[in-house]
């Protein structure tokens, strides 16, 4: 129907322009962030000047982001004398696309109901009926494992770019991603096993509805309250797949000069580093959904807040959509912010210390994590 390729295609638009937003901003706020931990003014140099004026508008040096990517799409895209050509320009799109892709399955809010939102265009409401839609691009009932799907297929490129560029830097980055991958995939695997058993579904739209109640009439029904000791290790794991400091061997700029993406140049290299920016954005809106109730405040629902004593306090339709629109992009952003942290605070470990992590301790914790978790809910279902 024309009602719902309209409201889809409203969806998919604020889902990039989300993400574009995120990973330039994020530019910006590691930049920033990392001056403030060092005691530095940081990056305030780029400015847009109003036209015909001498005002500069500096804004604490947010068009840094616009001045990169101005800087690469203008710079020579170089490229190695031996090389795969076909494999060579493929792999930045196999790590970008997939990074994006995985963001369709994660909802963003909760469900929207047109004909209310456009109560002040009557044509408008009656065109669109009584039609609903959750505020999810794809709602898909295996959700959770399209995500996991989808960030497997991110290594395909990094192995594509580091096997096309016929440079050894980059062929040793790029198998150091691979175990890198096997590794703290399964870890993450492992961590979520223990949602799905408390939750019953992998659907990401139902374990967020399911985190919008309370437990004891006072504790929020989050996943992180539930499952303290996962989300932890979910996040480390995260961080690791993320290639992102202190599990950034793959690059490893003192050791491997830029790693997979050594031969890369000019817009090439800016598809590596936006994608990287990106799936810092992806990581915390899946931890969000995950643990931290998703796009709900505690006690709130799609008709307003559920207080205690069952006193209910309505909102409006479309004070609740701004409501919740808003709720997950600050959570975001607030994982996005402690992701940035941990890479400015954290040194790197050797490789053989980053596998040894991996195997030796965080897969033995998941495990146990896990049968904790299947022995108590067994109890409380026996």
């Amino acid at each position: 129907m024309m009602q719902d390729l309209v409201i889809y295609l409203v969806f998919i638009g604020y889902a990039v322009a989300v993400l574009l937003v995120f990973g330039t901003v994020l530019t910006w706020v590691e930049r920033k962030q990392a001056a403030i931990m060092s005691d530095r003014i940081g990056a305030n140099r780029a400015y847009v000047r109003i036209p015909f004026t001498q005002i500069k508008l500096v804004w604490l040096g947010l068009f840094h982001g616009l001045a990169d990517g101005i800087k690469m799409m203008l710079k020579e895209d170089w490229k190695p004398n031996s090389y795969d050509r076909f494999a060579y320009a493929l792999a930045p799109w196999a790590v970008f696309t997939p990074v994006l892709l995985a963001f369709a399955v994660i909802p963003f809010g909760g469900t929207l109901v047109p004909a209310k939102l456009l109560q002040g265009l009557p044509a408008l409401s009656a065109w669109f009926g009584d039609r609903t839609y959750p505020m999810q691009i794809a709602r898909v009932d295996a959700g959770l494992l399209v995500v996991f799907a989808f960030g497997g297929l991110t290594i395909i490129g990094t192995m594509l770019a580091g096997w096309s560029s016929d440079n050894k830097f980059s062929m040793l980055g790029a198998l150091r991603a691979g175990s890198q991958m096997i590794s703290y995939e399964l870890v993450m695997g492992l961590t979520v096993l223990g949602l799905i058993l408390i939750y019953g579904t992998v659907d990401l739209n139902a374990i967020a509805q399911q985190q919008s109640g309370v437990l004891l009439g006072f504790l929020p029904a989050w996943g992180i309250v539930l499952q303290p000791f996962a989300a932890i290790l979910f996040l480390t794991a995260a961080i690791a797949e993320n290639k992102r400091i202190p599990f950034d061997l793959p690059e490893a700029e003192s050791e491997l000069i830029a790693g997979y993406y050594t031969e890369y140049s000019a817009m090439k290299m800016g598809l590596f580093m936006f994608a990287e920016f990106i799936e810092i954005a992806i990581i915390g809106a899946l931890f969000t959904t995950l643990f931290l109730g998703g796009y709900n405040l505690p006690f709130m629902t799609d008709e307003g807040f559920v207080l205690p004593g069952n006193h209910v306090v309505p909102i409006g339709h479309a004070a609740i959509v701004v409501i919740q629109l808003a709720v997950f992009l600050v959570k975001v952003l607030v994982m996005s912010s402690f992701q940035i942290l941990v890479r400015w605070t954290l040194p790197r470990f050797r490789y053989d210390q980053l596998l040894r992590f991996a195997w030796k301790f965080m897969f033995p914790l998941a495990l146990a994590n896990l049968t904790v978790t299947a022995v108590v809910v067994w109890a409380l279902h026996a």
